[in-house]
């Protein structure tokens, strides 16, 4: 239950972009890429809806827990193996109306190549969803746990890292993630905030009022102070 609380305003938010995208296209059957899509979290609800999914994933454990998640559910999604910047080589270009590309820019070699692969696999007017770790927020939760030099630390290195331990090669501010998009030839369109409260609230709060969290979190998202202590930053993002 709280993971769907979680994800509420980034599946808001991708509802309205499909309904976007199908009454500008006037087709009810969008051909949807999930780059590191794992085992079909979102791929999977995406297919239910009538969409042709196709997930690259670079793990075949997932890719196989994805396989069985699809069949009990009783759709197909296609599973290809391989990373973000793979996609230009196992998608064809210009063919897609949404890529989803979440949390997967904290961890690629070059964030800047795997969005330029996105970038070519997206038709005119396809849209990119990014959802990624926010710096700002890894500061707050470091500070929070008693970690105060950690939290400090966030704040001025560069990848947003609290440490040599810290398992995120990298995490975002909603200005750098919005540059890196943009320098890959995108129109930068809506921001949320994504897990504002659902982290900091203690479980047993947020599992006695799910419903009320989430409409707190939907509230919240585009806030223009709240959206950047997020935990995730979720950027829409369109190929002119």
């Amino acid at each position: 239950m709280r993971d769907a609380t979680r994800r509420a305003v980034v599946w808001e938010a991708l509802r309205a972009l499909l309904a976007g995208r199908t009454a500008a296209t006037g087709r009810d059957t969008l051909h949807i890429v999930d780059a590191g899509g794992g085992t079909g979290g979102f791929a999977v609800p995406l297919a239910t809806l009538g969409h042709v999914v196709t997930v690259v994933d670079p793990t075949p454990d997932s890719l196989a827990a994805l396989e069985r998640r699809a069949a009990e559910t009783g759709v197909g999604v296609k599973g290809l193996q391989g990373d973000a910047a793979d996609l230009g080589d196992l998608i064809e270009p210009g063919s897609a109306d949404l890529v989803l590309c979440h949390s997967v820019l904290e961890y690629v070699e070059d964030p800047a190549g795997a969005l330029g692969a996105v970038h070519g696999v997206l038709r005119p007017g396809g849209a990119v969803s990014v959802l990624a770790a926010n710096s700002v927020a890894a500061a707050l939760h470091r500070s929070l746990a008693g970690h105060f030099d950690e939290a400090r630390r966030v704040l001025s290195d560069p990848a947003g890292r609290w440490g040599d331990r810290d398992p995120t090669p990298r995490r975002f501010s909603r200005e750098t993630l919005s540059a890196l998009l943009e320098a890959a030839g995108f129109s930068v369109g809506d921001v949320h905030g994504v897990r504002i409260f659902a982290d900091l609230v203690p479980g047993m709060l947020a599992e006695s009022d799910p419903d009320g969290l989430a409409a707190l979190e939907r509230a919240a998202a585009t806030h223009p102070v709240l959206r950047d202590v997020a935990t995730q930053i979720h950027v829409i993002a369109h190929r002119e």
